[in-house]
C-alpha cells in the first residue's frame, strides 16, 4: 500500500512525512512518499493534501502543478481512495473560501471559508496553539480520540459547514470553529496532526487503516 502526501510548494512538509512514516511502520501500512508526480497521485492507495499559507495561494499552487488538480479530483471522485486535507488542504474541500478574494474550492465538503470571530474581543486571530477537541459524532479516523483531547491550530480562516452531519469535531475559540470535517472516503483536519502530538499520531494511524 502507497499513501501520498502531495508537494505543491506549499508548506514544509518533514515533520508531516516523518510522522506518516513512523505511524505507517507502527500499523504496518506500507510506503510514505512525498511526491508532486501526478501519476504517483494516480496510483496511491491514499492520499493526503496539506496545506500552509492563504487558501487562492494554496488553490493557484495546486492547480498550476500540470495534472495534480486532476488525479486528486480523480482519486476522491472515481477511485473512492481515502483522502486527508489538513488545514489549508482541507479547506480546499469546501464550497468557497472568501481570504482576500473568493476562491472556489473543490466542492465535496458543501460550506465556506471564513474569517474567524471570536465572540470575546480579548481573543486573538490568528488562532494559534493547543485547543481541546469536542467530537461531535463518531468517526473511525477519530476512534479512540475524546473530548478534550489536545491539537495543535495555527489558522486565522475555518469552514463553516452547510450540512451539520459533515462536521465531525469543533473546538472552541469564542464560538464554534471547525476542526475536523468528513463524508464518505474524505476527511480533513483544520489542525495539523503532525504537530498534535499524541492525538496527532492516533488520528494519523487510523487514517492509514481506515477502510470506508
Amino acid at each position: 500500500m502507497t499513501t501520498v502526501l502531495i508537494d505543491y510548494d506549499s508548506g514544509n512538509l518533514h515533520s508531516a512525512q516523518k510522522a506518516f512514516e513512523r505511524m505507517a511502520r507502527e500499523v504496518d501500512a506500507g510506503e510514505v512518499i512525498v511526491t508532486s508526480d501526478p501519476d504517483m497521485v494516480r496510483r496511491a492507495d491514499r492520499v493526503v493534501l496539506p496545506g500552509d499559507g492563504a487558501f487562492p495561494h494554496c488553490r493557484d499552487q495546486l492547480f498550476g502543478l500540470s495534472g495534480m488538480a486532476e488525479a486528486v479530483i480523480e482519486a476522491v471522485e472515481t477511485r473512492a481512495v481515502p483522502f486527508l486535507g489538513i488545514c489549508v488542504g482541507m479547506q480546499m474541500l469546501a464550497s468557497v473560501g472568501h481570504e482576500y478574494e473568493e476562491t472556489p474550492g473543490f466542492g465535496w465538503i458543501p460550506g465556506e471559508i471564513c474569517r474567524i470571530t471570536p465572540s470575546d474581543p480579548a481573543l486573538p486571530v490568528p488562532h494559534m496553539g493547543w485547543n481541546d477537541l469536542v467530537v461531535d459524532r463518531p468517526h473511525p479516523v477519530l476512534e479512540g480520540l475524546d473530548h478534550g483531547d489536545h491539537a495543535y491550530f495555527v489558522h486565522s480562516w475555518a469552514m463553516q459547514v452547510q450540512n451539520p452531519a459533515h462536521l465531525i469535531a469543533h473546538v472552541d475559540y469564542g464560538g464554534p470553529v471547525t476542526a475536523v470535517v468528513g463524508r464518505d472516503t474524505i476527511i480533513g483536519t483544520q489542525f495539523h496532526p503532525e504537530k498534535s502530538q499524541a492525538t496527532g499520531l492516533h488520528l494519523i494511524a487510523n487514517f492509514l487503516t481506515w477502510k470506508p
